[in-house]
């Protein structure tokens, strides 16, 4: 099966030889394809609504995975246990939305060895609550497809019960916004495994980062170039429509652009040579 160019960068964050999870399934074409490719197992393909999962159902029977990809009607990860998948991908669906889920079932996410997420919308919060969270970031990528880009990620949850603090808030976050990294030389798979204690090295991230992703900055990822690039032409362009207006409505709004601005600046310093 041919994957989007989406569909293919999310599928190959994911780890080879995991369990997978596919919520939001829709047509089910990252579990067929991780699956038909070697690169999984089996999968678990859900979905909230029967439409959709009929398709993904039809999908599945066509490339004759029936045995090893398994259908469940299932808001989010509402019919998932803890300890059924190692991998949970969750792509294709608003932030807001990506963001229930993972706060709805904390003990299922916390049992997980790591999700790829692929948030349509408010990228930002979804960083800002992985990293209030603890999850580690492993990877981040960003493509555009259509005239469109996609940001995703490749996190490890936290494995000490700390999922859905009460004390923890990111929204009401204050200060940068810190995350345990593992070294460079440590084996991603040992931070992975439930109770396997937190790395030594902290790490922050500012608010350029959180809104950006620090891993594409740290790497020039060349996408996110053109994409900052492009937000900052589109932000030039409407403050020269502004000059000459007054008011206390237009006030705001050239502040709030000028703010935005500085923020796709410091994003494009790590760009400078």
């Amino acid at each position: 099966m041919e994957l989007s160019g989406r569909l293919q960068a999310v599928a190959s964050l994911v780890t080879a030889g995991h369990r997978i999870a596919d919520i939001g399934t829709d047509h089910a074409y990252i579990p067929i394809f991780l699956v038909q490719e070697g690169r999984s197992d089996s999968a678990i393909a859900m979905d909230v609504n029967e439409g959709p999962l009929k398709k993904a159902e039809e999908h599945v029977k066509e490339s004759g995975m029936e045995g090893r990809i398994e259908m469940r009607l299932s808001d989010g990860l509402e019919k998932l246990e803890p300890g059924e998948a190692d991998t949970a991908v969750i792509a294709g669906m608003g932030g807001p939305l990506m963001l229930r889920i993972l706060k709805a079932y904390p003990k299922t996410v916390g049992s997980l060895r790591e999700l790829v997420l692929q948030p349509q919308s408010e990228t930002a919060k979804v960083r800002a609550f992985l990293l209030e969270e603890g999850f580690l970031f492993l990877r981040e990528e960003l493509v555009k497809e259509d005239g469109k880009y996609y940001p995703m990620m490749k996190v490890v949850p936290p494995h000490d019960g700390s999922l859905g603090s009460p004390e923890k808030d990111g929204e009401n976050r204050k200060e940068p916004v810190r995350q345990e990294i593992r070294p460079e030389n440590q084996d991603a798979e040992d931070s992975r495994e439930p109770g396997c204690g937190k790395p030594e090295t902290p790490d922050v991230w500012d608010e350029t980062e959180v809104r950006y992703g620090k891993l594409l900055l740290e790497m020039r990822h060349p996408v996110l170039r053109e994409y900052l690039l492009r937000e900052e032409a589109i932000r030039l362009q409407i403050l020269d429509g502004l000059l000459g207006q007054s008011g206390e409505r237009i006030t705001g709004r050239k502040r709030e652009l000028e703010e935005e601005l500085e923020y796709i600046r410091k994003g494009l310093k790590h760009y400078a040579v």
